[in-house]
């Protein structure tokens, strides 16, 4: 979660009076009006060209092609240690050429000439706004599809049977129930000025950047130019961490320095430690858990950088010194669940032949105990649930309350709506039609297939219940906060109170009630970018419908392909030294099954459990902004305090596990090159080619990583020793076997 301020949107990347006249763009506002918004007033252009083809076969072909694309490569890539998150700004970038060189090829020729039903292949010019729809096709294959770890953990972790067939229903009616509740709620958290939805200004500002007139200076290059170039670098370079020199993925300098030392790999350690000193050479492995870092603006950064080193450096440290929940039986970092002894948990022992918990068995097994830093990390999760309610009260409460007034009462509205005012509008009921069917669909499904799913109807009810609840007060603070709070937790915990034992029915629920939700925001966000950039709303409408089917279908194609093609994939104990296909983010959904669905939360944090001590988190989170907004009104002329944001400070560890120590100090180095140095220091090229570099770099290396699977098989090929300890610490994750715990190995 980032936030955006005036600063961070200083001045638009394209200026106004330097725009290139074009003969396709016309001015439809004839006055000063602009939005209220000031960053929205200086980036997003009044002016608009009603004739401009939008749904174009160039748009369908490209667009299929870019969801489809990407959506193989995020799946393929997402199962992998350090799985690589390909965002739409590659296919933003990448279909720009193939849009020019479409429309100077394909024939100009009218079919069905003079009828109802004439079209021609190629309307005109390649322009900005077929470009808009091809990425918010590539937007739907850009985003992971959060149903398909339900699949996998039931596959490979339960070893139970779930076909095909009932997976694709779950996931495209998980995917579908989110565009329902953008229909819903669009007129809402779209139309109004006062939602601006901040991060949208990036991609408005590429288009422009990518669509203005631009001759080549004397010594310079064009945007388009430095693109290929750098692609092509990208491409060319991971040939050595993803081939040759897979150590590039993590270099822990504390391992190489004292390499018989525990406690120096247990510090330096980028995979299995506290990463002191490590970092990676990786883009793959800076970009898979906290996205590209050259997107994020530098407070932000600084937030994620304070909050890793709070957690990381302070917090667990500490628990693990104090030997807090047992803490030194187990490995300071890992996703793995314990007996108290430090075994690997028997998770099949405690369920029974129905695939539901059996307390008996758990009773003879013994509680379930977890390592330090995921304890904290769930506590830490906590804090920034309450964090966040209570920041964006104290901070925003005033704002957002008028801000809601102003969406829902005032009627007046911006340039960029009267401007929308001009296309045929979807009709409500079109959303709503999809909405009910696809409800009732998923409780005939979960009526139908409960021998597999678990999940009796009356929860489909409950969990839409709370995407209802949850969709418009979360909207509003994404729209215009740029946060949006983590309901996981709220969700799990709920089922799991009120359902305990039923694994797949707790990820189902959570699947349902918070996924949908949050797939419903990334729909309103791209509902707006079609708003900023003048699309019509029913071309808009086909292009996210079109695109969720595509993802969906290729989204669980790969993964079904990838489960039956690798041996003993996400299986860490019986794939061979070095494989790549250690599914950490699966490794995660399914503990959670367990704690939360499985075993249930009573028994692991409520007054059953020995973890119950973590609901204290929910207080110091709620605590936290408090002290914040405390000393911001003691001391008014630092502006500095306000910029310290405990939901994103609290939240910097969310992802961890399954991200590791050195997927977080690369991504703060970089991070603080491009948001704080490059920005502050060089902010010309900064607004030239920041954004097309990171898009450059997700390209490369999407394109390399394919092409070297090709070639080379499942596995990876290593031409050194380097495969069987790519980090360089073989002694930072110990015990180094379940069970053994060696004699120093736990002492700080």
């Amino acid at each position: 979660m980032t936030a955006t301020t005036s600063d961070d949107i200083e001045v638009p990347l394209i200026h106004h009076h330097h725009q290139h006249p074009d003969a396709s763009s016309s001015s439809v506002d004839g006055g000063e009006e602009n939005s209220p918004i000031e960053q929205v007033a200086l980036t997003v252009p009044t002016t608009d060209d009603t004739s401009l083809p939008t749904f174009t076969f160039r748009t369908l072909t490209l667009g299929a092609l870019s969801c489809a694309l990407l959506s193989f490569l995020n799946q393929f890539f997402w199962y992998r240690r350090e799985p690589l998150s390909v965002s739409s700004i590659s296919a933003q970038i990448a279909v720009v050429p193939l849009g020019y060189f479409m429309s100077r090829t394909i024939t100009d020729r009218a079919f069905f000439k003079g009828q109802k039903w004439e079209f021609t292949l190629n309307p005109g010019p390649f322009n900005v706004k077929e470009h808009v729809l091809i990425t918010i096709f590539a937007n739907a294959g850009a985003g992971n599809v959060y149903a398909i770890h339900v699949v996998s953990v039931v596959r490979i972790f339960y070893r139970k049977q779930l076909t095909f067939f009932v997976s694709l229903l779950v996931v495209i009616t998980t995917q579908v129930l989110g565009f329902g509740w953008a229909g819903v709620f669009r007129r809402y958290l779209v139309e109004p000025a006062a939602m601006w939805w901040p991060q949208n200004l990036v991609q408005v500002s590429l288009f422009r950047a990518l669509h203005e007139k631009e001759e080549r200076t004397k010594g310079g290059l064009t945007r388009n130019q430095f693109f290929l170039i750098a692609f092509v670098c990208s491409f060319a370079y991971y040939v050595f961490p993803g081939y040759l020199f897979p150590m590039l993925t993590s270099l822990s300098w504390m391992c190489w320095i004292f390499p018989s030392s525990i406690l120096a790999h247990q510090l330096g350690s980028g995979l299995h430690g506290l990463g002191i000193g490590a970092i990676g050479f990786d883009w793959s492995s800076i970009c898979a858990y906290l996205g590209s870092p050259l997107a994020s603006p530098w407070f932000a950064t600084a937030n994620i950088a304070a909050g890793f080193a709070l957690i990381m450096y302070v917090i667990t440290p500490i628990a693990y010194w104090l030997n807090v929940y047992k803490a030194n039986t187990f490995p300071i970092f890992s996703d793995n669940l314990f007996t108290s002894s430090g075994q690997i948990y028997n998770i099949s022992a405690i369920i029974d032949s129905n695939f539901h918990f059996d307390n008996q068995a758990y009773e003879r097994e013994g509680p379930l105990y977890i390592s330090t830093f995921f304890a904290m990390s769930y506590g830490v999760g906590f804090a920034c649930l309450a964090a966040t309610v209570v920041h964006v009260l104290l901070f925003h409460g005033r704002e957002i309350w008028n801000l809601s007034k102003s969406a829902f009462r005032d009627k007046k509205i911006d340039v960029h709506t009267k401007l929308m005012r001009r296309y045929k509008q979807v009709p409500e009921w079109w959303f709503m039609c999809i909405l009910i069917l696809n409800i009732a669909a998923t409780i005939f499904i979960c009526q139908y297939y409960k021998n597999q799913l678990q999940l009796p109807g009356w929860a489909i009810l409950l969990a839409c219940s709370l995407a209802l609840f949850f969709t418009l007060p979360v909207g509003v603070i994404t729209a215009t906060t740029n946060q949006t709070p983590a309901l996981n937790v709220i969700t799990e915990y709920i089922i799991g109170y009120i359902y305990p034992g039923f694994p797949v029915a707790n990820m189902c629920f959570k699947v349902y009630g918070y996924i949908s939700m949050k797939q419903g925001l990334a729909f309103l966000q791209d509902f707006k970018l079609g708003h900023y950039m003048k699309i019509p709303p029913r071309s808009m409408f086909a292009a996210q419908v079109i695109g969720t089917i595509v993802s969906a279908l290729v989204h669980l194609g790969t993964a079904w392909w990838l489960m039956d093609t690798i041996p003993d994939i996400c299986d860490r104990e019986l794939l061979p030294a070095g494989s790549p296909w250690t599914c950490p983010s699966d490794h995660v959904f399914y503990d959670a099954s367990i704690i939360w669905g499985l075993i249930g939360p009573r028994k692991i944090f409520g007054d059953l459990g020995h973890y119950s001590a973590i609901n204290w988190f929910f207080l110091a989170g709620a605590i936290a902004p408090v002290l914040v907004w405390l000393a911001h009104k003691a001391y008014p002329n630092k502006p500095w305090i306000k910029l310290i944001i405990m939901p994103v400070l609290l939240g910097a560890t969310v992802d961890m596990p399954p991200a590791t120590a050195v997927n977080y100090m690369s991504w703060i180095l970089i991070g603080f090159a491009s948001g704080f140095i490059a920005y502050r220091y060089h902010r010309e090229w900064w607004k030239r080619h920041n954004y097309v570099l990171s898009g450059a770099l997700d390209a490369g290396l999407a394109f390399m990583g394919v092409l070297l699977y090709l070639c080379l098989g499942m596995e990876h090929i290593s031409l050194n020793w380097w495969k069987s300890h790519s980090d360089g610490c073989p002694l930072a994750s110990c015990p180094t076997e379940p069970g053994v715990v060696v004699k120093g190995c736990p002492v700080f």
